[in-house]
């Protein structure tokens, strides 16, 4: 089909918005055309710093050096052949995967995105229940979290502002909401492991004596990333673990954002010696290319069997290439070592500079996940939203490229390639910490 003078003419802006169905967020006026380590290049010449990684993808850097000349290598091989055969790309990373994930995880399957991760997972985790003998009609995450936007994930997904006017589409059946860990606004006057206690404590009540029927698993976020970066108390996930134990009820920990490396381990479950019965990743795995995969012990694993998963472009051979490069990159560069050392400096660099800036309640996270949660109030913990949308812009105008997040969007979030240098994080916070001084300016 000929493109007509106009039609070339046009941006990409103009483009986007006659031929895309408009149901994204809205975005931020940027047209990228190039990207490289730590900085992204747009379509006039500006350069940013990447404070985001693509929602937390790009970990090794943008377009890294080897996991390009591995997608090159294996493009020239062969690009796809559907799941109806074997392929050496697709074995050799379930090998690495299994080699760096926690012990308890043994065997692999490969999709293409996070949402598709959670699905397979949870699907595996009810026919592990119903070949045990049980029901397992009942599925149990958390109040703020998210696991992604199709119809189960988006029901198990704890946030209504996700489920605006999708009505049954997102009520899957059987799927009930335990309070989330957020000490920062429910920890009242408890200590902090304390306040995890009592979390596990309220979970298991609801496990005992709420969720109808059987359960099939407890799925949770190590770290809650669009719920705002909530880091739980260091009591909690080892106590959820034990109550899943104890009643028999797998324990799913969906890593689609926390894992490789991005939290200062392999797997941010790894921070409280978690030994999941099943896991999810994406994002980070790829480099930059859409894969995911739910990983699972020996006996959950053996609950699948032959016709009762399937996936035409799961394990695609390029991506499969890309993530083994990745991996190579992560244990090469000692990236999470890397992220537990940048992002220790770059939680003392904001620790340092909240403390003169009022509009900053709490600064938390592991490793180069972290949140800035910002509030009109630091009594009153009045979310400062209107705020925060304008620092993002400002950051933008100034060079930055970050997140926001959190039920109220007041939470900037900072998850930049691990590749970060701290001169770049000087950068980056005292760009920030110039616009929080002017925020009453912002206002007018």
């Amino acid at each position: 089909m000929l493109t007509s003078e106009n039609e070339r003419e046009s941006t990409v802006f103009d483009l986007d918005e006659k031929y895309m169905i408009q149901c994204l967020p809205k975005r931020d006026h940027i047209a990228i055309s190039k990207a490289q380590g730590t900085k992204i290049i747009d379509s006039q010449g500006k350069e940013y710093l990447d404070l985001f990684s693509g929602i937390s993808v790009t970990n090794v850097g943008h377009c890294h050096p080897k996991v390009v000349a591995a997608i090159k290598n294996q493009i020239e091989l062969y690009m796809h052949i559907s799941n109806h055969y074997y392929n050496n790309a697709m074995a050799t990373l379930a090998k690495q995967l299994v080699t760096v994930a926690p012990q308890s995880l043994s065997k692999v399957f490969f999709v293409n995105s996070g949402a598709e991760a959670v699905d397979g997972a949870v699907k595996l985790a009810k026919k592990y229940a119903t070949v045990n003998g049980r029901k397992g009609n009942t599925l149990v995450s958390l109040e703020s979290s998210f696991h992604g936007r199709l119809s189960l994930t988006l029901t198990l997904t704890g946030q209504k502002n996700f489920k605006y006017k999708f009505d049954n589409y997102a009520t899957y059946p059987g799927i009930v909401h335990a309070p989330t860990p957020y000490y920062y606004r429910d920890g009242g006057d408890l200590p902090e492991d304390e306040f995890g206690k009592k979390c596990a404590e309220d979970l298991a009540h609801l496990l005992d004596n709420y969720a109808p029927g059987d359960i099939a698993t407890v799925i949770i976020e190590p770290i809650l990333g669009e719920a705002g970066i909530i880091v739980p108390p260091d009591s909690y996930l080892p106590a959820v673990q034990k109550i899943c134990k104890e009643r028999e009820i797998t324990f799913i920990a969906d890593e689609v954002q926390t894992g490789i490396a991005r939290t200062g381990k392999m797997f941010a479950c790894e921070h409280w010696s978690i030994k999941p019965d099943i896991m999810t990743l994406a994002k980070a795995l790829g480099g930059g290319l859409p894969i995911g995969a739910f990983l699972a012990s020996e006996d959950v694993a053996a609950a699948f069997v032959e016709g009762d998963h399937f996936s035409t472009f799961g394990g695609n051979p390029v991506c499969c290439a890309a993530a083994s490069a990745v991996l190579d990159v992560v244990k090469e560069e000692r990236l999470a070592e890397r992220a537990e050392n940048t992002g220790a400096y770059l939680m003392k660099r904001l620790g340092e500079m909240s403390e003169k800036r009022e509009l900053v309640g709490e600064v938390r996270g592991k490793g180069l996940m972290v949140g800035l949660e910002l509030v009109r109030n630091r009594r009153s913990k009045e979310p400062a939203t209107g705020e925060t949308s304008k620092i993002k812009q400002g950051l933008i105008k100034d060079g930055f490229l970050i997140g926001v997040g959190g039920p109220n969007k007041n939470v900037l979030r900072i998850q930049p390639p691990l590749v970060i240098s701290k001169a770049e994080v000087d950068s980056a916070v005292d760009a920030l910490d110039r616009l929080l001084g002017s925020y009453a300016t912002l206002e007018q």
